[in-house]
């Protein structure tokens, strides 16, 4: 019998499924492996999807959500845990009464509140939960810019703008908050990381002219905790999402994959499973 000497960093998403492939739980998997780690998935919800958009979301009941999360953390217990849409106030008290037993793992959680339409998809109960019950046990949270407009009661459009929201926002209870400057106009993108009682660390890359942006906001979430579960200290493990999915997008910006908003290329650079020796 061969000893077992290592293990893998280990990546646990709580998400819904996408079945186009690009976004969600798919995305999720395909970035963690890309990224040298071992994904395990809960899902919350399944969807009929593509690249034209959502035609159809199917709940997952949240004792299921539970049982899922219980039988992931306590066998392959993940070194971080990545948190995307949680649409209704029963999941949100099922994941946080969950991983109340586990604080020592850090949790980059995605609110997904605004789908790319400008369509609201939760209810403001449902916000109100994510904010008393996920906000204070995430390690980062990371809105675009409407869900952070949602959050901070206001419009945003610029980066004094982001500021601003970022400093309300950040008031909500967050221990770290990266705004997402994705859906700015201008040339160059800006995204700003907020760390309690730090000077905010602006992330800024040039803008690129692609339909396929699918899946980019799960995505980079993703990359961070995949960096935080190896190692990386926060300002660093979202500086590596950040060149990981820029990258992503550059490489998958001339495929066709679908008819509508096509997927990043997740795979344009894979690392092999990192083996890290056992204590």
């Amino acid at each position: 019998m061969i000893e077992r000497k290592y293990k893998y960093p280990v990546v646990l998403t709580i998400a819904g499924s996408d079945s186009g492939g690009g976004a969600g739980i798919q995305a999720d998997l395909k970035t963690f492996s890309a990224l040298g780690c071992f994904g395990t998935s809960v899902i919350t919800a399944l969807t009929a999807q593509n690249t034209l958009g959502v035609t159809g979301i199917h709940s997952v009941p949240p004792d299921f959500v539970k049982a899922q999360m219980e039988a992931v953390l306590t066998d392959i217990r993940p070194d971080a845990i990545k948190i995307g849409m949680v649409h209704t106030p029963a999941l949100v008290e099922a994941i946080a009464n969950t991983l109340a037993d586990y604080p020592e793992i850090p949790v980059v959680f995605d609110p997904v509140m605004i789908a790319s339409s400008g369509h609201r998809l939760i209810e403001e109960e449902t916000v109100s939960a994510l904010v008393e019950k996920l906000f204070p046990i995430a390690t980062l949270i990371t809105p675009n810019l409407d869900e952070a407009a949602l959050l901070a009661g206001m419009p945003i459009a610029s980066v004094n703008e982001m500021h601003t929201a970022g400093d309300k926002i950040m008031e909500l209870g967050c221990k770290a908050l990266l705004l997402k400057g994705g859906h700015l106009t201008t040339a160059h993108l800006t995204s700003l990381l907020y760390e309690a009682d730090k000077a905010p660390i602006a992330f800024t890359s040039e803008k690129i002219d692609t339909q396929n942006m699918h899946g980019s906001g799960c995505t980079l979430s993703s990359a961070i905790a995949a960096f935080l579960a190896r190692g990386y200290a926060l300002p660093q493990a979202v500086g590596q999402a950040q060149d990981y999915v820029h990258n992503a997008i550059v490489a998958g910006a001339d495929v066709l994959t679908g008819t509508g908003h096509g997927p990043l290329n997740h795979f344009f650079n894979p690392e092999k499973l990192i083996k890290n020796e056992m204590e």
